[in-house]
C-alpha cells in the first residue's frame, strides 16, 4: 500500500499533472446523454486556433470549471462543451507569414494548396490554448472537442446559410464596411481599435453657386475625402442657412456641383453648423446619403489608393490616401479655399490585426438582415426568458439590437467558409449547399448547361460562431445530445462580445431551434493590473497566467480569480494576491499534515448532529453555514462571496480558531480523555468537508489532499456535494463567539499598546453576570492559552495603570504599568495620529481639488480614495487606543 504521509510543504508541480492524467483516464467528466440524470450545458466560449492562455481566459475558464464541478458534484449530467475557432483573419496571418518566411506567399501557392498548409499548421501547433487549460485545471469534455471547420460545423454552416438566403433574410448589397487596406477584407467592428492621437481639423471654404461672392465652411479631418464629397448638410432649422438650402456649391479641385441639403445630423452649435457629406467613405455620411438618395462617390480603390475617376484630376490617380491629402491641401492653399488649420485629438480606427487604419469602404458584401432576427432575441430577453447577470447589461444588449445594422457577413479571405453561392455566366446567383445543387438549379435556369464560378469569399467567424450551441451537439441531425443539452443553462463571457456572439447566438437559437441557447448569460468583468490599468504589451503590465502558474500552482490563481470575481467591478490583480492565496493553499497543508499527524481521520457512519463538545457543536454548525454560503453565492453566480465564506471558515473558523481550541486534546497524555475521540472525529469530518466545498475552486490540491488523509473508493472528482441536517445550535454558537470575541479584544488591545508578544498579564472582570462567569470558568485554559494571560479573576475596582474595555454587559481590565511605559506609548500614539492626520489633509487636498479630479487617471482617484479610508481607519483606531491609555 502506497505511502500517504504527506510532504512537510506544499509543491503544486508535484501533483497538478498527475491528476489531471488520472482525471482525464477516469471519465468522469463525461456528459450522459442516455443517462437519467437532469442536464446541466455550459458552452465554452471557443477561443482562437491561434490563441495562447490569457488573463481573461484564465478567469473565464476558471468560472465555466467551477460551475461545472459544482453542477456535476450536485448530481447533474454536467457537460462542459469545448472547442476552438478557425479565427479567419487571425489564423490566415500567422500561415502567412510563414510563407513569407520561405520566400513565397498564398498567390503563388493558390487557393487549395494553402489552405492544406493552414490546416497542415492547425495539426501541428493549434491546440496549445487547449493544452494551456488543462495546466489551468479545466476538464470540459475534451472527447466532444470541436472545431468551427470541422466536417461537422460546416455542414450545419451551409444549411443556415442556404435557409436564410432562401427566406430573404441573407441577401448582397452595396454598403459601407470596415475595410482593411493591408489584408483587403472587410472586417468586424470587434478586429476594430479606436487610438486617439493628436491631429488637425481642416476648415475648408466651398462657394456657392451664384452670382455672389459667397462661400460656405465646412471642416473634415480627412480633406482627401473632399474628392468624394455628393453634398453640404445644414440643420434644417439652422437659421444662418435658410436661404441656402437647395441651393449648390462648387466642389474644389473637382469643380463639381453638389447641393447643399437639410438634414438634422448637422449640429447648428459644431463648428460652422455646416458639414461635408461622403457617403461612400463615413458611416454617419452614408445615412445622411440614402436618406437623400445622393450619388456614392468610392475615391479609393481596394488598396486605400485614389481611384481613376473621371470626375478626380487625373493627376490624383493612384496616389496613397496620406499623399493625396498632400496634394489636395496644397491645391487647396493655392485656391484660397483653406480658412484655417486647427490642432485637435481624435480617434483612429486601425485594424488590430495589421495594425494600419481602416478605411470605411463602399463595396458589395453579403448581409445578413439582423434587424428581423433581432426581434424575437430581444423580446425573450424582455419577457426573461435569458437574463443577464449583472442585470444591467441587458440595457447593453437592448441597446445594440434595437438599433441593429444590416450584419456584414462575407470576408475577402481563403481561410474559413467559402460561401456556398454559385454564379452564372450573367452573375445570376445560386445558392445551394453543394455545387451539385448549384449546377442542377443553374442548368434548370438557363435551359442547358451551363458553367458555373463559386463565391471567391468566406463567412465572417462570428457567423460560424453563432450557431456554436446547437451546432456542437450535431445540428442539423435530431441526435441525443441535442434533445438533452440544449438550450444550455449558463453562458459565461465578457462584456465585449455581448453584440458579437451573444447577441447572434441568440438570433440564431430562436430562429433554428425555436428556444433560447442558454437561460442565463452571465457577463465577468475585465482582469486589469493592480492600478486598474488595462493590461497591455505596450504598457508592459500584461501578466502570463502561465507563469504565475509555474510559480504558485493552479489552485492559488484559480481561487485569486474566484475570490476577486465581484458581479460588475473590474479585478485589480496583482501577483501579491496569487501569493496571497498560494498562502492559503499552503495553509490547508499544514491543516491537514497536522490532522495526519494527530490520527484525526474521517470516520466511516460520523454523525456531526451528534456531538456533545461545545466546540464540536459549534464548528460543524459553522461549517454548515459556511456551505449554505457557498452554495447560494454559487447559485447566484457570486462567486466571490463563495470564495470568501470558503476562505473565512477554512483559514479563519477552522484554522485559527478551532485547531487552537482543541490542541490540547491531542497532547500526550490526553489520550484517554472523554472528548479526544469525538474530536478526532470531528476534525477529520470537517477537513474532508471543506476539501469536498473546495474542490470546484481548488481541483488539484484538494484531490491530493482528499486521497492522502484516508482510504475513499474514489477521488472528489465522483465526490457528491455535501447534504447536511439541521446543525445549528444557538447556545454553542453564541458562547463560542463570545470566547473569540473575548480573546481577540484582548489580542487587539496587546497590539494597539505594544505590549510583549511573550509578556503575559493579568485579566480582571467586572460586572459579569453568571453566564460570563460560567463561560470564563469553562474556557479558563483557552483564554489564557490563547490570550497569553497568567490569571483571570473576577473584580470589583479598576486598579491604576489599567487599560479597560467592554464585553456585553461586563468590563475587562488589563493592568499594564508594570509592562509598559504609559507616558512613552502615549507619546508614540500621539506621534502616529499626527503624522496621518497629515496624510489625511493632504490627499484630502488633492480630492477637493476640480484640476486634479479632472485630469488624474482614474486609477490614481481611486488609490487616493482608497488611502484617504485606509489613513482615517487608522486614525480612528489609535485615537481609540490613546483614550484608553490617557483613562489609565
Amino acid at each position: 500500500m502506497p505511502d500517504k504521509t504527506l510532504d512537510k510543504t506544499f509543491d503544486p508541480k508535484a501533483i497538478e499533472d498527475k491528476h489531471y492524467r488520472a482525471w482525464e483516464a477516469s471519465g468522469a467528466f463525461a456528459g450522459d446523454p442516455a443517462g437519467g440524470k437532469p442536464p446541466f450545458t455550459i458552452m465554452m466560449p471557443p477561443p482562437n486556433v491561434t490563441g495562447s492562455l490569457h488573463m481573461g481566459h484564465a478567469l473565464n475558464m476558471t468560472l465555466q470549471d467551477i460551475l461545472t464541478r459544482y453542477n456535476r458534484m450536485k448530481g447533474r449530467d454536467a457537460l462542459w462543451q469545448p472547442g476552438t475557432d478557425h479565427a479567419g483573419i487571425a489564423t490566415q496571418m500567422v500561415v502567412e507569414r510563414l510563407l513569407d518566411s520561405e520566400g513565397t506567399n498564398r498567390h503563388k501557392l493558390g487557393r487549395e494548396k494553402f489552405l492544406e498548409r493552414v490546416w497542415d499548421w492547425k495539426a501541428e501547433s493549434g491546440g496549445t490554448i487547449n493544452s494551456q487549460l488543462r495546466r489551468l485545471g479545466a476538464f470540459p469534455d475534451w472527447a466532444r472537442e470541436r472545431f468551427t471547420m470541422d466536417e461537422g460545423l460546416s455542414r450545419a454552416v451551409r444549411k443556415v446559410f442556404v435557409q436564410l438566403y432562401k427566406e430573404g433574410l441573407i441577401y448582397k448589397d452595396k454598403r459601407l464596411v470596415n475595410w482593411d487596406p493591408k489584408l483587403l477584407t472587410a472586417i468586424s467592428d470587434l478586429e476594430v481599435e479606436q487610438r486617439e492621437q493628436k491631429g488637425h481639423m481642416w476648415h475648408i471654404a466651398y462657394p456657392v453657386e451664384g452670382p455672389e461672392a459667397r462661400t460656405i465652411t465646412v471642416a473634415t479631418t480627412r480633406p482627401e475625402t473632399m474628392l468624394g464629397d455628393t453634398a453640404v448638410a445644414v440643420h434644417p432649422d439652422d437659421e444662418r442657412y435658410q436661404d441656402l438650402i437647395g441651393k449648390s456649391v462648387c466642389l474644389p479641385i473637382t469643380g463639381r456641383l453638389i447641393p447643399i441639403i437639410a438634414d438634422e445630423y448637422s449640429d447648428p452649435e459644431k463648428g460652422t453648423g455646416a458639414v461635408k457629406i461622403t457617403p461612400a467613405h463615413d458611416f454617419n455620411d452614408f445615412e445622411v446619403g440614402k436618406r437623400h438618395d445622393l450619388p456614392m462617390v468610392n475615391v479609393f480603390d481596394i488598396h486605400a489608393r485614389i481611384a481613376p475617376l473621371e470626375s478626380i484630376p487625373k493627376s490624383y490617380h493612384g496616389l496613397d490616401r496620406y499623399e493625396a491629402r498632400k496634394a489636395v491641401l496644397r491645391e487647396l492653399e493655392e485656391l484660397d479655399c483653406l480658412v484655417k488649420i486647427e490642432d485637435v485629438k481624435n480617434s483612429l480606427p486601425y485594424g488590430d490585426r495589421s495594425g494600419v487604419v481602416i478605411e470605411p469602404f463602399l463595396t458589395d458584401q453579403w448581409y445578413v438582415d439582423a434587424a428581423t432576427l433581432a426581434k424575437p432575441a430581444i423580446e425573450t430577453v424582455e419577457t426573461g426568458e435569458t437574463v443577464f447577470v449583472p442585470k444591467n447589461w441587458e440595457n447593453t444588449y437592448f441597446e445594440w439590437m434595437r438599433n441593429i445594422q444590416p450584419w456584414c457577413i462575407s470576408r475577402q479571405l481563403w481561410w474559413g467558409h467559402q460561401i456556398p453561392a454559385w454564379y452564372g455566366p450573367d452573375k445570376h446567383v445560386f445558392v445551394a449547399e453543394t455545387e451539385q445543387e448549384a449546377q442542377k438549379e443553374a442548368d434548370a435556369h438557363y435551359g442547358e448547361a451551363v458553367e458555373i464560378t463559386r463565391d471567391p469569399d468566406v463567412l465572417d467567424t462570428w457567423f460560424s460562431s453563432a450557431l456554436w450551441p446547437f451546432s456542437t451537439l450535431g445540428w442539423p441531425e435530431a441526435t441525443p445530445e441535442l434533445s438533452k443539452y440544449y438550450p444550455g443553462d449558463v453562458l459565461v463571457t465578457g462584456f465585449d462580445i455581448i453584440f458579437f456572439w451573444v447577441a447572434r447566438m441568440m438570433m440564431m437559437g430562436l430562429h433554428f431551434m425555436k428556444d433560447v441557447p442558454f437561460r442565463t448569460v452571465y457577463i465577468h468583468a475585465l482582469v486589469r493590473d493592480a492600478k486598474g490599468q488595462k493590461m497591455s504589451k505596450s504598457k508592459g503590465n500584461v501578466m502570463d497566467p502561465l507563469d504565475l502558474i509555474d510559480q504558485y500552482g493552479a489552485d492559488a490563481l484559480r481561487f485569486t480569480m474566484t475570490a476577486m470575481a465581484a458581479q460588475g467591478r473590474d479585478i485589480k490583480l496583482s501577483e501579491q494576491r496569487v501569493e496571497g492565496y498560494r498562502n492559503f493553499a499552503t495553509k490547508l497543508w499544514n491543516a491537514s499534515r497536522f490532522c495526519q499527524m494527530n490520527g484525526c481521520a474521517p470516520v466511516a457512519g460520523f454523525d456531526p448532529a451528534q456531538v456533545t463538545a461545545t466546540a464540536n457543536k459549534w464548528i460543524v454548525a459553522e461549517m454548515a453555514l459556511a456551505a449554505r454560503k457557498m452554495e447560494e453565492a454559487i447559485e447566484s453566480y457570486k462567486f466571490n462571496e463563495a470564495a470568501t465564506a470558503i476562505y473565512q471558515f477554512s483559514w479563519g473558523t477552522f484554522c485559527d480558531w478551532y485547531v487552537e481550541f482543541i490542541k490540547p486534546l491531542f497532547a500526550e497524555g490526553q489520550e484517554g480523555h472523554p472528548l479526544a475521540a469525538e474530536t478526532r472525529a470531528t476534525t477529520g469530518w470537517l477537513l474532508d468537508q471543506i476539501l469536498t466545498l473546495l474542490h470546484p475552486v481548488m481541483p488539484f490540491i484538494t484531490e491530493e489532499l482528499y486521497g492522502a488523509l484516508g482510504e475513499r473508493e474514489n477521488g472528489l472528482s465522483d465526490a457528491a456535494w455535501p447534504l447536511y441536517p439541521d446543525l445549528a445550535n444557538e447556545k454553542a454558537q453564541a458562547e463560542m463567539s463570545w470566547l473569540i470575541a473575548l480573546i481577540s479584544e484582548i489580542r487587539s488591545v496587546r497590539t494597539d499598546m505594544n505590549i510583549p508578544a511573550g509578556a503575559k498579564i493579568d485579566l480582571f472582570v467586572k460586572d459579569a453576570g453568571q453566564e460570563t462567569q460560567n463561560r470564563l470558568r469553562d474556557h479558563d485554559e483557552a483564554i489564557r492559552r490563547m490570550a497569553r494571560l497568567s490569571k483571570i479573576e473576577l473584580a470589583d475596582t479598576v486598579p491604576k495603570g489599567a487599560l479597560q474595555t467592554v464585553l456585553g454587559e461586563a468590563t475587562l481590565i488589563l493592568p499594564v504599568a508594570d509592562i509598559i511605559d504609559l507616558d512613552q506609548e502615549r507619546a508614540r500614539l500621539t506621534k502616529q495620529i499626527a503624522k496621518l492626520e497629515q496624510d489625511i489633509e493632504k490627499i484630502s487636498r488633492n480630492l477637493n481639488n476640480a484640476e486634479f479630479v479632472r485630469n488624474a487617471p482614474p486609477e490614481i482617484l481611486e488609490e487616493n480614495k482608497s488611502r484617504m479610508e485606509d489613513a482615517a481607519l487608522a486614525k480612528g483606531k489609535l485615537t481609540l487606543a490613546l483614550k484608553q491609555l490617557e483613562a489609565a
